[in-house]
């Protein structure tokens, strides 16, 4: 089994900056991607960011490009997604996921889910 648990959570005000992390542990997958989904109260969870595992390829929500950016440390097996300039709406309960391929991925192809973490933007 597979364990995803995401950290860097918080509140923060608007035009502040975050940094998610996601560590994965547990037996061997064969995984090629990894991204973060993000799913408000009421809403379809929506995609983030993902990134291939190699860090070659990257993929982002149009709603996020120029503001967050996802990357890898394949060493610690964890994915991180540092987020500036976040806005009110940026506030929701973050996901991490891994999925077969980032095409996939992107597209809600996904494999495993962490638990969630919680980011609050205030204005």
């Amino acid at each position: 089994q597979v364990q995803l648990v995401e950290s860097g959570g918080g509140l923060v005000q608007a035009g502040g900056s975050l940094r998610l992390s996601c560590a994965a542990s547990g037996r061997t997958f064969s995984s090629d991607a990894m991204g973060w989904f993000r799913q408000a109260p009421g809403k379809e969870r929506e995609f983030v960011a993902a990134i291939s595992w190699n860090g070659v390829s990257t993929a982002y929500a149009d709603s996020v490009k120029g503001r967050f950016t996802i990357s890898r440390d394949s060493a610690k097996n964890t994915v991180y997604l540092q987020m500036n300039s976040l806005k009110p709406e940026d506030t929701t309960v973050y996901y991490c996921a891994a999925g077969r391929s980032l095409t996939s991925l992107t597209n809600g192809g996904v494999t495993y889910w962490g638990k969630g973490t919680l980011v609050t933007v205030s204005s």
